[in-house]
């Protein structure tokens, strides 16, 4: 392989983890404040349409970008609701909200089928993009690739070094004892539900304006369960995430890259599977393995909470 076949083949490999990385981060903090939605493909789906129906219409990719996360923001709090305010489970009501996700971007999205526009512009600095390697590697990409960088960076410092950070991880952890000292743990979670929503839309906006920029049905083909399944492998840490997010990222473009090479006598369809495969393999390992007890999944995670009167 040469050079510029490597840089490429990573060029598609930081592409591919990008969605990931956002959806990831998203629910990590919707994870760590207790509240488990499982609704990420369905945010997901509502952010790519958003950010395409708005980007064709308006001609601005930027306003694309903010539509998404704000699409994906809009199914986050209206599960809130569902699971914070009226106490529904929150299990079947991010099923429910995948579902929902699911039909709605296919019904917005009809109309735009076909249709595709400009990708999102790369970063460009003059004498320094047009180094060998390093310049196409680390300046040739867009501003949500950046974007999701800086994010890991804020939510790492945010739980560990604020106070906000650490109020979320109390909530998570015994929302109980939190209320008791006075803090609005439904406050809390509705904050961090609605900022994962917007991180799952950013996701999906990625997808259909930089990554593949167009609309196509259900285009998410199940990233946001391998978002879902990445906060678990990362044991609850941002950087664990990127490192996880990069990884599931370099499978979806080995399936890709062994289709396209040939030579092995193995079905496409079982090339595409490699990436939810090792989403299982994964996830049996350390649920079996010697990790098991050091998963530190909140507490609370999942578990409604009802303040006492």
């Amino acid at each position: 392989m040469t050079d510029s076949s490597a840089v490429l083949v990573l060029l598609t490999v930081i592409s591919a983890a990008t969605p990931l990385l956002f959806a990831a981060l998203g629910e990590l903090i919707t994870e760590k404040s207790g509240v488990l939605n499982l609704g990420v493909e369905g945010m997901m789906l509502a952010g790519a349409v958003a950010a395409f129906a708005v980007a064709v219409t308006t001609g601005s990719s930027t306003l694309g970008v903010f539509a998404g996360a704000l699409a994906g923001a809009i199914l986050a709090f209206a599960f809130g609701v569902l699971t914070l305010t009226l106490a529904a489970n929150q299990v079947a009501t991010g099923l429910a909200l995948t579902i929902f996700g699911i039909g709605l971007s296919a019904l917005v999205g009809a109309g735009f089928v076909g249709i595709a526009v400009t990708p999102l512009p790369k970063l460009a600095i003059p004498g320094v993009s047009d180094l060998p390697v390093i310049g196409s590697l680390v300046f040739g990409h867009d501003a949500l690739v950046y974007l999701s960088i800086v994010a890991t960076v804020a939510v790492a410092w945010f739980l560990k070094k604020t106070r906000g950070g650490m109020i979320l991880r109390a909530v998570g952890e015994s929302d109980l004892s939190a209320h008791s000292i006075g803090y609005d743990v439904i406050g809390v979670r509705y904050r961090a539900v609605v900022f994962g929503g917007a991180m799952s839309g950013l996701g999906g906006a990625f997808l259909s304006l930089a990554y593949t920029p167009m609309w196509a049905e259900e285009m998410t083909a199940g990233r946001g369960w391998i978002a879902l399944a990445l906060v678990v492998f990362a044991s609850w840490r941002p950087w664990r995430v990127l490192f996880g997010a990069y990884l599931f990222g370099g499978v979806t473009i080995l399936q890709l890259y062994l289709q396209g090479a040939g030579g092995l006598d193995i079905p496409s369809q079982v090339m595409s599977m490699l990436p939810y495969l090792a989403t299982i393999l994964v996830l049996t390992v350390i649920a079996a393995g010697p990790w098991k007890g050091r998963l530190d999944a909140p507490a609370c995670l999942g578990r409604p909470f009802r303040p006492s009167t």
